[in-house]
């Protein structure tokens, strides 16, 4: 008797084993809980690396993302530890140069009024303090640096309004001119010791965006700006500031677009990256956008020399530009095919090469020794964790695992794909196979556009995204995420191919892509839906009006009419560079016909549409028009707003319901027996 028990105890538990061990399904709330990891940098003395992870949090009565500061040690002997626990979190983590304090940006108060300030800790232990006492506190990203020798910071703040402004809006009495009451970004210097503020920079002949970056001597910086805050205008610049005496002076001179300025470690040089813009102003004086890749340029303080050191055999985007520690090397991270990939630049040889391979990183941070890097790295099944690896990038070490959850999930594998497009040219994307997947059997297909259309794909985490794509592989479907020409990561030739030609080639190479896939046994050509935002919603609007092949379509804050689109939107001169100039007798009848909406008579997909309350991107009126249009012409169609939510879609809940409804929309018109095509 006691035998039986022992071997039924003995296989109830293998089983309770096996069943633990099995991967379990996917679903939108896994998604919605994967931690995001970030801004990963290395302590000076290589020890420890700091890094954030942001997650949501239930808050009173509704899900709050919440973002903390961590530190993990960087030789992985001991486990990761969160620093911060403000109730409304922490960012922007930093090391002194010296190594003895640890800054971040935060709210401390939970009033309206309050705003992210500087904070500083020592590394040994003990309290933060506040620095900083910014009227209207320090930006969301890249909003300050350190000096050198560890005494000063430079920090980015917008200007405060004046008392009669503030008085004025009090009272309602708020109304603003379009385009000419503007606010505008400046630096200021914090002694450490003092907390004394000093104004460096002031006006209305520019706005400052981004860190400043210091000078070796801790008397010099400089740091990139925009000549007006509008993002419709692309000419940015430059500037050198010398604290003693106070200067100010513009270096670059380029018409377009200069950013992410770095000085070099022995004071020689300072890099940045550049858009040469060789074309007209606007009448306004603005510069219109250009298609392109940036260019690193570097200058020579002491000759006042500009050096555009781009080559032809080295067709990449420049990235934002990081000095190894011996000062002779610049180094990147940029998009190469289906990859993010670390890049350096040599000042001796004049040579560019590709460091990493198959991989995606997210930036570097550099130790002083220069023998470290830190960065955060995601993989098809993993989130990003944070890695170090040597400046050969030949070993990673894994330094945490912020979501061991992951483990548990059933998740689909990946591949690169290729195919040939109309013309012959190459073209690549990302499939995500079912989980289970055999070859040889058909699978209901989803097709997700990405935005831009300078946006790409690259094989990485496919749990989270616009749909969740993993959810999707779990019921049995593959996702295919095509990057089509106009798609960054291939090249400036690739990148330009679609000028004046949206809807044209981009089109064409995503139709040949799905073609490749039905070909290959993989997709089911009865079973085909397609989905996209921004970008790619347009190409969703584009897809339904050009073909009927697809069951059902998702039309995400999508760009429907543009000649509509070039008056309303905030950033137009992207149209601009992409049809040919401003909506006139010459360019006009291109804006008309690569628009969904003279083409809607066409339609007959069952189209969802979502799309931002407050878009100011891709304006509500794109969505209107495509909804009215299907409406009125008696299609299957759904028009969704949600409240609050930009061109992007940032709250918990709202982004919960995207993801299931466009899987119930999807699903219900694509597998049903008899798909409504009315």
């Amino acid at each position: 008797m006691r035998m039986t028990l022992a071997v039924a105890a003995f296989l109830a538990a293998l089983a309770t084993s096996a069943v633990a061990q099995s991967p379990r399904p996917v679903t939108f709330d896994d998604v919605l809980n994967v931690k995001a990891v970030g801004s990963a940098t290395i302590s000076p003395d290589a020890t420890q690396v700091l890094y954030t992870v942001r997650e949501w949090v239930a808050e009173k009565d509704r899900m709050e993302a919440r973002t903390h500061v961590w530190m993990v040690a960087a030789n992985g002997n001991t486990p990761a530890r969160q620093i911060t626990f403000g109730e409304r979190g922490e960012s922007q983590p930093q090391w002194s140069p010296d190594g003895r304090f640890i800054s971040f940006v935060a709210v401390r108060g939970s009033g309206a009024e309050d705003r992210p300030q500087l904070h500083v800790m020592r590394t040994d232990g003990g309290e933060a303090w506040q620095l900083t006492t910014a009227k209207e506190g320090l930006s969301n990203q890249q909003a300050y640096s350190w000096a050198p020798d560890s005494t000063r910071i430079a920090f980015v703040t917008t200007d405060p309004r004046s008392m009669n402004d503030d008085a004025a809006i009090k009272r309602r009495d708020d109304e603003r001119v379009f385009e000419g009451d503007f606010r505008y970004s400046h630096v200021w210097v914090v002694d450490l010791a003092t907390k004394t503020h000093t104004r460096i920079s002031e006006g209305t002949a520019y706005t400052v965006s981004g860190a400043p970056s210091w000078a070796p001597d801790s008397q010099r910086f400089v740091f990139g700006a925009g000549d007006t805050p509008m993002l419709r205008d692309n000419r940015r610049d430059i500037y050198l500031a010398t604290l003693s005496p106070p200067r100010i002076d513009k270096i670059s001179t380029n018409f377009g677009s200069d950013t992410s300025p770095r000085w070099s470690p022995d004071g020689k040089s300072i890099a940045w990256t550049a858009e040469p813009n060789t074309g007209a102003p606007l009448p306004d004086g603005t510069a219109p956008g250009v298609t392109m890749q940036s260019k690193l340029m570097l200058y020579d303080v002491a000759a006042k020399t500009i050096k555009d050191v781009s080559s032809p055999g080295f067709d990449t985007d420049a990235g934002n530009p990081v000095w190894t520690a011996e000062g002779n090397r610049v180094m990147f991270v940029a998009g190469k095919r289906a990859y993010n990939e670390a890049f350096a630049y040599d000042l001796t040889s004049g040579r560019y090469t590709q460091l990493s391979s198959r991989k995606t990183l997210q930036g570097a941070s550099i130790s002083k020794d220069g023998r470290t890097i830190a960065l955060t790295m995601d993989s098809p099944n993993s989130a990003s964790e944070v890695y170090v690896t040597d400046p050969a990038f030949q070993t990673f070490r894994k330094l945490t695992n912020t979501n061991p959850q992951l483990a548990e999930l059933a998740q689909g594998e990946t591949e690169v794909v290729t195919w040939k497009g109309a013309d012959g040219m190459e073209v690549e994307g990302v499939l995500l196979k079912p989980v289970g997947f055999r070859a040889g059997t058909r699978y209901p297909t989803l097709v997700v556009a990405h935005g831009g259309p300078a946006g790409a794909y690259v094989n990485g985490f496919r749990l989270g995204g616009l749909e969740g794509g993993q959810v999707w592989a779990n019921k049995g479907w593959a996702v295919f995420y095509p990057n089509p020409r106009g798609s960054t990561n291939y090249g400036e030739k690739f990148l330009q191919h679609n000028l004046n030609d949206w809807g044209g080639g981009d089109f064409t190479d995503i139709m040949t892509g799905v073609d490749a896939l039905v070909a290959r046994g993989i997709a089911d050509p009865d079973k085909l839906a397609h989905i996209g935002w921004s970008y790619g919603g347009y190409m969703t609007a584009w897809v339904i009006t050009q073909t009927t092949r697809f069951k059902a379509a998702m039309v995400g804050a999508g760009l429907t009419n543009m000649w509509s689109m070039y008056g309303t939107n905030d950033i137009p001169s992207v149209l601009i560079s992409y049809f040919g100039g401003i909506p006139n007798a010459k360019t006009l009848p291109l804006y008309l016909n690569r628009s969904a909406m003279t083409h809607i008579d066409k339609v007959t997909t069952p189209t969802l549409i979502l799309h931002g309350a407050q878009d100011e991107r891709v304006p509500v009126g794109q969505a209107q028009e495509l909804f009215r249009g299907l409406k009125d012409r008696g299609k299957t169609t759904e028009l969704v707003f949600y409240p609050r939510e930009g061109h992007g879609i940032s709250e918990y809940y709202h982004q919960k319901d995207r993801m299931q409804r466009i899987y119930d929309w999807v699903t219900k018109h694509t597998l049903a027996p008899s798909s409504s095509s009315q």
